[in-house]
């Protein structure tokens, strides 16, 4: 531990996922007396304000969100508005550029931790006041390195998705593969317009390519050959956070749903949550929930309405809500999950993959089961149902991408038997993983590291 405190500002892609991710790493350095300034929408700092953990030195700077043309009036985070208008959401953060330079000649802090402001390291060079730009990644190394490595060149030539079949030529050996429908989607993401004349990919690129270094929040143990792959490939330091597990939460759940969740034995509650910004079709979220009723288990979902159609009421298959009556809840709003997965009652979690749920989902007992909807959460359902076998994925059709109720239940219920063969791997390495990283001397010498080497960059 150096005694020289730092000074870093935030400035995270408007998504909660991204938001809370950046606030995570924030209240880990400010735990150890570094002070941070954190930009985010005005009106999402509300909701932030309870997962700051140190006051005193963290700092939220209220941003006004510009306004774009076609962009609705209040947007602040991806979660106010359907995937097509994301876009312009990332035009309006791009427009917030006089705003974070002015900030940041004020502020002059040692570090900018970013990642899709893909013109913060050329701001930072213009500027030449010493700020340094760290890409603060929150998708997993595995994932950069599969799907953007430079040795794709990638800018030069059109990606196909033949070409997303197979990993870099010198990519870590891993059992890392992509089903047809997936890398037809990633191929179509990658080159979409992404913020006003850039692509996803021209933004990614960028970002990764002229930062002062790269930062993951995960370790070498669990992702050692992904880093260095990265490192070597991008030329950039690539600096490890641990697994920055958020500490648990000083709230309690909601007295109406610690109700529910207590009316049930220990460790037979399905509880399924996709994000805020996955959004089914309305045949997907159908399967998804008679898939749990077939089950015959109570089950808790948290999922947005379905595409196209208003509530979720009115997108429940026929009947279901009287058959599943006691037993079963679909809930449409925000819900405090990191409390509901360490409810007694929870023992199977059905998650999109996200990196944050990951985490989560990791440091709980809960039993997995994987439905990867986009970009990196299908890279990390790989990672963690065939290289550290932690879970069970969903089947899907290899060109349609669709699952099936029977699918659901079959993953489920391989998961909960507890005399399937899976099951107990899991369960075993589920238990070792969950042993490591919850060894407070893990995130302690990680973030020894972190901080040493936020130092060097600094020399």
């Amino acid at each position: 531990m150096t005694d020289q405190t730092l000074h870093v500002a935030m400035y995270p892609w408007f998504a909660m996922g991204h938001l809370t991710s950046f606030l995570h790493i924030s209240n880990k350095l400010a735990e150890r007396g570094h002070r941070i300034s954190f930009f985010s929408p005005s009106k999402v700092q509300q909701k932030l304000e309870a997962f700051n953990l140190h006051s005193h030195l963290i700092s939220f700077i209220p941003i006004d969100v510009p306004h774009v043309d076609g962009l609705p009036p209040g947007t602040e985070t991806t979660a106010d508005v359907p995937f097509p208008l994301h876009s312009l959401l990332v035009t309006a953060m791009d427009l917030t550029r006089p705003a974070i330079e002015q900030a940041l000649c004020e502020l002059r802090p040692n570090f900018v931790f970013f990642d899709f402001t893909h013109w913060l390291p050329e701001l930072l060079h213009q500027l030449d006041i010493g700020i340094k730009s760290v890409h603060y990644c929150t998708i997993s190394p595995a994932t950069v390195g599969f799907l953007i490595s430079p040795e794709r060149k990638l800018l030069e030539k059109s990606l196909t998705e033949a070409d997303l079949m197979e990993p870099p030529p010198s990519f870590p050996a891993s059992s890392i593969k992509l089903q047809t429908h997936e890398a037809r989607a990633l191929v179509g993401g990658t080159l979409m317009e992404y913020g006003r004349g850039v692509t996803f990919l021209e933004r990614q690129m960028g970002s990764f390519s002229n930062c002062d270094a790269i930062a993951f929040k995960t370790c070498k143990e669990m992702e050692g050959p992904y880093c260095d792959y990265v490192e070597t490939q991008f030329g950039k330091p690539v600096i490890l956070a641990g697994p920055v597990v958020p500490e648990s939460p000083t709230t309690e759940l909601d007295e109406k749903w610690a109700k529910w969740f207590d009316g049930f034995e220990a460790k037979t509650v399905i509880y399924c949550a996709f994000g805020s910004e996955c959004i089914l079709n309305k045949a997907q979220f159908q399967e998804l929930l008679l898939g749990f009723e077939l089950t015959g288990l109570p089950f808790f979902t948290a999922l947005k309405p379905p595409m196209g159609v208003k509530s979720i009421e009115a997108a429940l298959p026929e009947g279901f809500e009287e058959r599943v009556q006691g037993r079963g809840i679909v809930h449409g709003g925000w819900v405090q999950q990191p409390l509901i997965l360490k409810h007694p009652s929870v023992g199977c979690f059905v998650t999109h993959c996200g990196s944050g749920s990951l985490s989560e989902a990791l440091m709980n007992e809960c039993r997995l089961v994987l439905l990867p909807n986009v970009g990196d959460q299908i890279i990390n359902a790989r990672m963690m149902s065939r290289d550290l076998k932690v879970g069970v994925e969903v089947e899907k059709g290899d060109e349609d991408g669709v699952f099936t109720t029977e699918g659901v239940y079959k993953a489920v219920k391989t998961v909960m038997d507890d005399e399937s063969e899976v099951a107990k791997e899991v369960r075993t390495n589920h238990a070792k993983w969950r042993e490591f990283f919850s060894g407070k001397g893990l995130e302690n010498s990680c973030l020894d590291s972190f901080e040493q080497k936020l130092h060097q960059l600094l020399q």
